[in-house]
């Protein structure tokens, strides 16, 4: 089981480089399976790039240092 906290701890070394571009992640959910469901705030919720942010920043690091991770979804 992933801990919630360690995964929101990672994210809080994301949280800064999306704060700068006016935007924020917050935590919703860590599934037995591996999947962590997250909501993209301020600027970064509705943005045109928002998938590749999730993807390319938040998914990545993640699973990097939490490699039972196994997939980021948006909230929906």
């Amino acid at each position: 089981m992933i801990d919630f906290a360690k995964v929101d701890e990672v994210l809080g070394q994301i949280r800064p480089a999306l704060q700068a571009d006016g935007g924020d992640v917050r935590l919703i959910e860590v599934s037995d399976e591996g999947v962590v469901t997250v909501e993209l705030q301020g600027a970064c919720k509705g943005c045109p790039m928002s998938q590749l942010t999730l993807a390319n920043s938040v998914e990545r690091v993640l699973k990097e240092q939490i490699p039972q991770i196994t997939k980021v979804l948006p909230a929906v």
